[in-house]
């Protein structure tokens, strides 16, 4: 481990011991432990078919259903990550641990809704749709970033309580 590294995992506590336990003991960690890759998966699935489409002007229909299809993923795990987040920290969003992923979040939220509302309402044509897509998807990269760096610091952090204890 660097010491960059350790020096980040010893600065964020991000959960209590009693936290913790209750990370450990609910469904909703293994809920979101199951659609996190989901949702990579349909992710890189649906870029792919995006991607396509903006570079060929062919598939249309599947880029579109493979958006609907990560937009109904992402609030599924964001609904589920908010009840996740009650049962550990005590409140629906913006625990202190994940204030900015949480903040974050809200982003791709958006832009993934606005994409569902540009789609809707035809309001927008097919490429800039797929723009609001692309967005949104960048902004869901950078999520899934904020939350693999948490996952590791909490890692880090239970490793260091285990030596500790030992």
């Amino acid at each position: 481990m660097s010491k960059r590294t350790e020096r980040a995992a010893a600065a964020v506590q991000l959960y209590t011991e009693e936290q913790r336990r209750r990370r450990d003991e609910t469904v909703w960690t293994v809920v979101q432990g199951v659609l996190a890759p989901l949702q990579f998966l349909v992710f890189l699935v649906s870029l792919g078919l995006v991607l396509r489409y903006v570079f060929t002007g062919a598939g249309y229909d599947a880029a579109t259903i493979s958006i609907i299809v990560k937009t109904g993923v992402l609030y599924t795990i964001m609904i589920t990550g908010a009840i996740w987040e009650k049962v550990v920290f005590g409140r629906y969003l913006f625990a202190p641990a994940f204030f900015w992923e949480d903040v974050f979040s809200m982003l791709v939220i958006a832009l993934h809704t606005l994409y569902m509302w540009a789609l809707i309402t035809g309001s927008i044509g097919p490429m800039g749709q797929m723009g609001i897509a692309l967005a949104a998807y960048a902004a869901y990269v950078i999520n899934a970033g904020q939350f693999l760096w948490k996952l590791r610091m909490a890692r880090l952090q239970g490793a260091r309580q285990a030596e500790a204890a030992a």
